[in-house]
């Protein structure tokens, strides 16, 4: 089975916190639920359409503003709630026991205690809703509630009957909470490294030395550029073993140190944590050891900041935890470039499992904050997915949460290769979109297993400035080569030619590299959990894997790590890319390799668009990093 697919199959098993049912209103009690959880209070900015006006005149060079980053400090006091409303907010929680910090910038608030203090602050209810687990309705005193955007976070469970319970009932739900932590998720069958090569033909072959030759990035290392000086972000659901990271760096020839490598845990402390990935390995561990090793080796002299939002006990939801991480991320103001491989959930309403913010708000909350970090001048890149168009087998077209059009959306492609897999002979001429349904094995076809390059159109946000009037957007040409069929993806044997149009943000915005057969090397080790049937016993067996893998998960941390490159060779901060790029896209000496071929270079659905310049399986194509460079520099009014 293929890692990645595996992995990202195990990640979208989202984390969704009680259970519906029918309640009976006559035998109603409180659950009482004593675990710590985190929640975030969003609000609204003195002026939004002040602040989107701001945060593209920081890249605009005409305007008086361009390149006047602002810090968290001069946001809060330009965009964000006043100091004294805030601390009314806080005054009132901590009359239930609840701790509040507020995030710098002054757009949200990150609540922390138990449970059930939680639900009294925030007078919430459990509410039954057709088609989902549940919704919290929530109510605060109407001075406070004014300027709330979202409340994320807020949890009141499902009552349950009080009814006589048997000795017997007792301990099965007992022997029901129960549980291991199983290995179940990570992959079985692989593609392995060469590990004799030599650490410079290791990294040629498998790591950043691909990455830097494939995307002229090299020619910046010839100039000395390696991220010095540079901080990069990676907000991650999982955590890793430094002593992997080391073993990795050893056998590609990086040259870092630990003291370069900062951990910063948003929910759960470091022993939590560390004591979590002792019981197993998990697809959580593998994520985060891939984005770490990925973006140290493409920018070996920088700093990384990991941001680790996990909750082991589930007390916290996902996109509680994720928007917690990313806004101490931005907040913190020190990391010039922020990646995620990482996503709470998929832009379908059903799929959706915060129950106190619904999909729309929480878009507009993590717009919000993604636009405090374009005004302080910090790039944010995300991965598109790896299913093509559906990150989750459905109906519809659905993209991993967020499609916001205030940072890099990054896809995938397929380097040239010729191989014989499964009997089978593989020939892909030129990068082409990564979508391959060519390569699959029939285990693989019946289990709807199919890999590609997230990429099409937001079900959440409007076309934005940057992609209005651009060749390619809003139009698109693609093959239906799947189809969903009793919940799963399935081969079409009759695909037809589709053209139409759109109307929403398109994405991705940039691609590289991202399929497995012609991918990147991950290291991590751990004791994988099995059960033997037999003996009704656990095996326990060590690990330590090298693997040859892909997904848009190498591709958002190299390109967050690219962009390091190139700003330790500035005096200012790149900042927000996409109005900048989708301008230098549009010019003769464009730094963008458009991918627009009509035939064999689909994501599972898109293809190009000939005579396109952007295409929703690989946006505006792939970089060459020397140019790219240069465009940022020779802009008028740019001080390098």
């Amino acid at each position: 089975m293929r890692a990645k697919q595996v992995i990202i199959a195990a990640l979208s098993g989202l984390l969704v916190l009680g259970a519906s049912g029918t309640v009976n209103a006559k035998s109603k009690v409180k659950k009482v639920d004593n675990r710590t959880t985190v929640a975030n209070v969003v609000f609204k900015p003195t002026s939004e359409s002040d602040l989107t006006n701001y945060v593209y005149d920081t890249v605009d060079p005409t305007a008086a503003d361009y390149h006047q980053y602002l810090t968290p400090d001069q946001f809060a006091a330009k965009f964000g709630q006043s100091n004294s409303y805030i601390d009314s907010f806080k005054q009132y929680l901590a009359k239930y026991h609840l701790q509040a910090t507020t995030f710098s910038g002054n757009l949200a608030l990150k609540v922390k205690g138990h449970r059930v203090d939680m639900n009294r602050a925030f007078n919430a209810k459990y509410i039954k809703e057709k088609g989902r687990e549940s919704r919290t309705q929530y109510k605060l005193p109407g001075k406070l509630s004014n300027q709330v955007v979202a409340v994320i976070g807020v949890y009141a469970e499902k009552p349950v009957s009080k009814k006589p319970t048997t000795k017997k009932k007792v301990a099965k739900k007992a022997a029901a909470k129960k549980h291991v932590i199983t290995s179940a998720g990570l992959p079985t069958d692989v593609s392995k490294p060469d590990t004799t090569l030599s650490d410079n033909q290791f990294s040629n072959k498998y790591g950043a030395g691909k990455f830097a030759k494939q995307y002229q990035l090299d020619q910046l290392y010839n100039q000395g550029l390696t991220g010095k000086g540079q901080r990069i972000g990676i907000v991650s659901s999982g955590d890793f073993k430094t002593s992997d990271l080391q073993k990795y760096w050893q056998q590609t020839g990086v040259n870092s140190s630990l003291s370069q490598i900062h951990k910063i845990y948003t929910i759960d402390n470091a022993k939590t944590s560390m004591d979590n990935m002792k019981k197993a390995l998990s697809p959580y561990q593998m994520e985060a050891s891939l984005d770490v090793q990925s973006a140290s080796a493409v920018a070996p002299n920088a700093d990384i900041d990991f941001y680790i939002g996990n909750s082991v006990n589930d007390a916290t939801t996902s996109p509680a935890a994720t928007f917690a991480t990313f806004a101490q991320a931005i907040s913190s103001n020190q990391d010039q470039q922020i990646s995620t491989s990482f996503s709470p959930s998929v832009e379908l309403t059903s799929h959706w499992n915060d129950h106190s913010a619904s999909l729309k708000q929480y878009n507009h909350a993590f717009n919000l904050l993604l636009e405090q970090a374009a005004a302080q001048g910090i790039t944010v890149f995300r991965a598109s997915g790896d299913y093509g168009p559906r990150e989750m087998a459905a109906k519809r077209e659905n993209h991993p949460v967020s499609t916001s059009p205030y940072q890099v959306i990054v896809g995938g492609t397929t380097l040239p290769y010729q191989k014989i897999i499964k009997n089978k002979l593989v020939t892909v001429n030129k990068e082409r979109a990564w979508g391959d349904t060519y390569t699959a094995s029939a285990a693989e076809i019946k289990q709807g297993i199919f890999p590609g390059s997230g990429g099409g159109f937001s079900a959440l946000n409007p076309t934005p400035r940057y992609q209005q009037g651009f060749p390619g957007v809003n139009t698109f040409r693609a093959v239906d080569s799947l189809k969903y069929s009793k919940g799963k993806m399935v081969i079409n044997k009759q695909p037809r030619v589709i053209f139409g149009t759109g109307n929403s943000r398109n994405l991705p915005d940039i691609s590289g590299n991202a399929d497995s057969q012609t991918g990147y090397a991950t290291y991590f080790s751990g004791d994988q959990l099995s059960v033997n049937a037999k003996k009704k016993s656990i095996v326990r067996t060590p690990s330590k894997i090298w693997m040859v893998n892909g997904g848009t998960s190498y591709t958002a941390p190299q390109m967050a790590a690219a962009n390091a490159v190139m700003n330790s060779g500035r005096q200012t901060r790149i900042g927000f890319w996409n109005p900048q790029i989708y301008k230098f896209a549009a010019e003769p000496d464009t730094p963008f390799n458009v991918l627009d071929d009509a035939d064999n270079n689909s994501n599972l659905y898109y293809t190009g668009q000939p005579g396109k310049l952007y295409n929703q399986a690989t946006g505006l194509g792939t970089i060459n990093f020397d140019k790219l460079f240069n465009k940022f520099n020779g802009e008028t009014g740019s001080n390098r």
